[in-house]
């Protein structure tokens, strides 16, 4: 009996890392993309075109992600068919150069304050396009379902309160850095004159665009999951599909070849930075949340970003942080643990309704509610389980 619990202790333990794994990864992935905005930042007032900064991203991504998908996943590559690469075409469009250049459209006709603002509707668009798809169960009956829903909400406005609200100043800390002061010194960069109301239309559809985009990217990754099971391979394939769209649009409009030139300065840096470890890195992290938990699960974290931009911006670009900023984080990490606590409760739920074995067969079979919409099983251990193991109950 020692022998036995040792060993259910084992597999309970190896279960919580597991089922910890997608959160802990999910929270990188923020912290890597709030670098990029950083990036976004400091390029731009260098005086380097954004269009062509997404064209190099994806340059710099295939580059990195090419050899690792080869070499790491040869021989367990699935067949390469037509609509994998279809797929790949839509990941490409959606997760890349269009979603990528809507982005930057916005941010040059509104600012960046509303551009962020504007990119807290992904939860909200994810999920109305996952519960469409039939990819993501709301149970709204549920406690599950409910946190689910109410977490969205109060993450979605916290970001929003971050964004509105200023509050009193504050003064936590003092680096005396300011990265973009250095910038605009060495480029000589003017700020640009304030917008038109014509302007901050255009901007903000084309920011709700770069949202819907985005959102259909995560569905679209779901898809291509079950189909090409392969996270570097897919990752790659989507980065080589990407380049060729951004490379191709910012040649239509970048036609002077002095601005595609490179240096060894902040231009190169944000490229290959964006490019290896938000497109390359980043991406196949959420590609893998994605067929662990599904797509709403990898937007609630979504809103993250603007707290942790919010805070790197304070350290080294000296933009001041406001008591909103405190509040609307509050909210947000309140909105993502009930998301959490109702993703967590549903996930319980299925696995007493279905042994694991049953689990993991449907999972290598393809079925899609067991792939998206509840969690991949974690792996099994080599402790034999006792007649005493709990049974399918079908009247829940």
């Amino acid at each position: 009996m020692t022998e036995e619990k040792k060993g259910f202790d084992v597999i309970m333990n190896e279960r919580v890392l597991w089922d910890a794994l997608p959160t802990i990864l999910m929270v990188l992935v923020q912290f890597g993309f709030a670098g990029v905005n950083i990036c976004y930042k400091l390029a731009a007032a260098d005086g380097m075109s954004l269009r062509i900064i997404i064209a190099y991203r994806f340059l710099f991504a295939s580059v990195f992600i090419l050899p690792i998908a080869f070499f790491l996943e040869r021989g367990r590559r699935p067949k390469l068919t037509w609509s994998v690469l279809f797929y790949a075409f839509l990941s490409g469009l959606f997760g890349g150069s269009l979603s990528q250049n809507l982005y930057v459209e916005s941010l040059a006709l509104t600012s960046a304050t509303f551009a962020s603002a504007i990119g807290n509707l992904v939860p909200g668009i994810t999920l109305i396009l996952a519960v469409s798809f039939r990819l993501e169960r709301v149970n709204i009956r549920t406690k599950g379902g409910k946190a689910k829903v109410v977490g969205t909400l109060i993450g979605i406005g916290g970001a929003m309160v971050l964004t509105f609200y200023k509050g009193v100043e504050l003064h936590p800390w003092s680096t005396r850095v300011d990265l973009l002061h250095k910038s605009h010194q060495s480029s000589g960069h003017v700020a640009a004159p304030e917008h038109n109301i014509h302007s901050q239309v255009l901007g903000s559809v084309l920011g709700v665009g770069s949202c819907f985009s985005y959102a259909l990217w995560l569905i679209v990754q779901a898809k291509m999951s079950e189909c090409y099971p392969c996270h570097y391979s897919s990752t790659a394939l989507m980065c080589m599909m990407g380049s060729v769209q951004a490379v191709g649009f910012a040649l239509c409009v970048e036609t002077q070849w002095t601005r595609w030139k490179l240096g060894w300065n902040i231009r190169l840096l944000s490229v290959a930075y964006t490019g290896i470890v938000a497109s390359g890195a980043m991406a196949t992290l959420i590609t893998w949340c994605v067929r662990m938990r599904g797509p709403m699960f990898v937007s609630v974290f979504s809103p993250l970003i603007l707290l942790l931009v919010s805070i790197a911006a304070s350290l080294f670009l000296q933009e001041k942080l406001y008591l909103g900023c405190v509040v609307g984080g509050m909210l947000i990490v309140c909105g993502l643990y009930m998301v959490l606590w109702g993703k967590s409760k549903e996930m319980r739920k299925i696995t007493q309704l279905a042994p694991m074995e049953s689990i993991e067969e449907q999972q290598l079979g393809g079925g899609i509610d067991l792939v998206i919409s509840s969690p991949t099983t974690f792996p099994k251990t080599n402790v034999t389980s006792n007649n005493n193991a709990p049974h399918s109950n079908n009247n829940n």
